[in-house]
């Protein structure tokens, strides 16, 4: 990937053997990339605590060459990796070209069991040599409270129309939950696409024109399944608050 390479080049100019490691996770890990849509998300596995400074000009220089995607994620020890994310100090991140130097942004039990499950080595070592710490009944655990949590919230907002009636509101509030739920029924992280599955095989089918609708939006495939921006938004409403009240797998 060009950008990958391009950020290794500007790394080892402007901290020379800073990155021992560059892994990609999140949506390239699980297969479920989309170009315009997804953002890149990387661990840089490293020989020492960056320079703030110099990251913030590796960053800004990669932008200058290759902006048109976010290139996010964190810097930390190869050992970091080994241990739960939630002993693991806060450290450089970077978030939508903000260097963050003490950030707690990706370190949690999401970015470990995907780069477990499927990240792809740039540079460094095979991820099974890493020996990534996972934990499942801590992550499930932590996925139904998120579902509890924020996805409640969200869905109360949504009632309220606070989160908008637009394209990203659908496919951000259906893809979401459902991969969430998801993941409980398969004992592993899964992706927004696949989950998308899920939900036409496992709901009725009166739920599937929204399901169908979010995965539209985010493949970028097909025409609009609503005429009616409101009809949609109560649709979503439904989904939400039937899934959210559905019975765990």
């Amino acid at each position: 990937m060009r950008t990958c390479a391009a950020y290794l080049t500007l790394a080892d100019r402007y901290e020379p053997g800073l990155v021992e490691g560059l892994y990609l996770q999140g949506s390239l890990a699980l297969g479920d990339y989309r170009p315009g849509v997804s953002d890149i998300d990387f661990v840089a596995v490293t020989s020492r605590t960056p320079d703030p400074r110099a990251l913030e000009a590796l960053h800004a220089a990669l932008r200058r060459t290759h902006g048109e995607v976010f290139f996010d994620g964190l810097y930390l020890p190869e050992d970091a990796l080994r241990r739960d994310p939630e002993v693991v100090p806060d450290g450089p991140a970077v978030r939508e070209w903000r260097v963050e130097a003490v950030s707690r942004f990706e370190r949690h039990l999401v970015t470990w069991h995907v780069l477990d499950q499927g990240g792809i080595a740039v540079r460094g070592p095979a991820v099974a040599e890493l020996c990534v710490y996972t934990d499942w009944p801590m992550l499930a655990a932590a996925t139904r409270e998120n579902l509890a949590g924020y996805w409640t919230s969200w869905r109360n907002r949504a009632v309220l129309g606070l989160t908008g009636t637009g394209d990203w509101t659908v496919a951000w509030g259906v893809l979401g939950v459902t991969r969430l739920r998801h993941t409980l029924a398969a004992g592993r992280v899964t992706s927004k696409t696949e989950a998308a599955g899920y939900a036409l095989e496992t709901y009725d089918e009166r739920w599937h024109r929204i399901v169908r609708e979010a995965l539209r939006i985010r493949t970028g495939e097909g025409e609009p399944l609503y005429r009616n921006p409101v009809h949609r938004h109560l649709d979503l409403i439904r989904f939400l608050t039937h899934v959210l009240d559905a019975p765990d797998p």
